[in-house]
């Protein structure tokens, strides 16, 4: 009989890397960059596991080390083309399969996204409670102006003649982009679409600082400088 929990978290960290090699392990303000989202996780009282899934030896030691559980993924699981649902689905069969045991929700939590501040993700299980969401993905709200060029025409998608102000943009014209931090799903939907969104979606806007994905040495450098200066913003209001 398979035993049902609350939340997990299940954190994706491959070994290959072409933009920075090792990114995964590589050293953050003095610790791994995978440890940043274990600790995430492990903060969080509402996560009941951590699991980390790697095709690496390497970064299946450091994953211990910082106290989550490590689930090895095979060779097609790993290679630069393979999505993440797989992944996670993966992930749950070993959980069944080794330890009967299958979550309610699963968290996923990016690597590449190493700063969240305190609290955030409790933050984002209440709203998705709150919202009463199948699904919720966090964001970072978009202040540019938009445009697009089709068969050498330009258009803008605003009233560049109109240019409003940041403050007066209505909040149906707001717009939002995908930051890769957390993503929550009901394992339900997961098993169903295979998809980590669906059904009942739901937006948690984090601050810009906690939006920046590393993907190359630059990246590590400006994230260094956000973690050793800490929150030098307010939050953003909640949808």
């Amino acid at each position: 009989m398979t035993r049902n929990g609350g939340f997990i978290a299940v954190i994706p960290a491959r070994g290959g890397s072409k933009g920075v090699v090792n990114k995964n392990i590589r050293s953050l303000d003095g610790k791994p960059l995978l440890a940043y989202s274990i600790e995430t996780a492990k903060e969080c009282g509402r996560i009941e596991r951590v699991i980390v899934s790697t095709d690496s030896q390497d970064i299946a030691q450091i994953a211990r080390t910082h106290g989550a559980e490590v689930v090895l993924r095979p060779a097609q699981l790993a290679s630069d083309s393979a999505p993440t649902e797989p992944v996670m689905l993966h992930a749950l069969d070993e959980l069944r399969a080794t330890d009967n045991f299958e979550p309610e929700y699963v968290v996923l939590l990016q690597p590449t996204s190493p700063y969240r501040k305190q609290g955030t993700l409790d933050r984002c299980i209440d709203h998705f409670f709150n919202e009463r969401a199948d699904s919720l993905l966090t964001v970072c709200e978009s202040h540019s102006f938009f445009w697009e060029r089709d068969n050498k025409v330009s258009r803008a998608l605003y009233d560049f003649k109109n240019r409003p102000r940041r403050q007066d943009i209505p909040d149906r014209d707001r717009r939002y982009r995908e930051n890769g931090s957390v993503y929550i799903t009901r394992t339900s939907l997961l098993l169903s679409e295979k998809n980590r969104l669906g059904g009942s979606i739901a937006l948690y806007p984090m601050s810009e600082e906690e939006s920046y994905e590393i993907d190359s040495p630059f990246d590590f450098w400006l994230l260094e400088q956000i973690i050793q200066n800490g929150n030098s913003g307010a939050d953003y209001e909640r949808i």
